[in-house]
């Protein structure tokens, strides 16, 4: 089966220390169907609405939120009342574990995809590209894998 695509939409302060590597691991409520060695793309929302970056999947856990903590607090780059508050109420929790990110030189800014890519929305949480080749060639290119 070949490798999925996804964009995923993430806060700039939280692609700030993604792109420095004090965070490793993205933490979601939702279980995107990705696996090793997909690639994620970075969409970097408000103020900078911009495609940043892009990372390789490692490994993907989904475990309670107390059990998923225990793992991936030193990876995570937040405390543990944030941590806790995004998983209020939540029987699970998702931590996408990456290697291998890459951020662009020059950012493409959202008018830019739309014109590249005609029809783009930015994704409110994240989106899958597996279903489109030519969707997923005009990204790899764009990120120049």
């Amino acid at each position: 089966m070949k490798n999925k695509m996804l964009i995923l939409s993430v806060r700039p302060h939280y692609a700030d220390k993604m792109f420095k590597g004090t965070k490793t691991v993205e933490l979601r409520r939702i279980y995107p169907k990705i696996r090793k060695d997909d690639l994620v793309l970075i969409y970097i929302t408000s103020p900078i609405r911009a495609l940043a970056g892009a990372f390789k999947v490692d490994e993907i856990l989904a475990k309670s939120p107390s059990d998923l903590w225990r793992i991936v607090q030193k990876r995570a780059a937040i405390t543990q009342e944030e941590f806790n508050d995004y998983y209020a109420g939540a029987s699970k929790g998702v931590a996408i574990c990456f290697r291998k990110i890459w951020k662009l030189s020059e950012p493409i800014k959202l008018e830019e995809l739309k014109k590249r890519w005609p029809g783009f929305h930015p994704p409110r949480v994240f989106c899958y590209l597996n279903g489109n080749r030519d969707k997923q060639i005009i990204f790899r290119k764009l990120i120049k894998e």
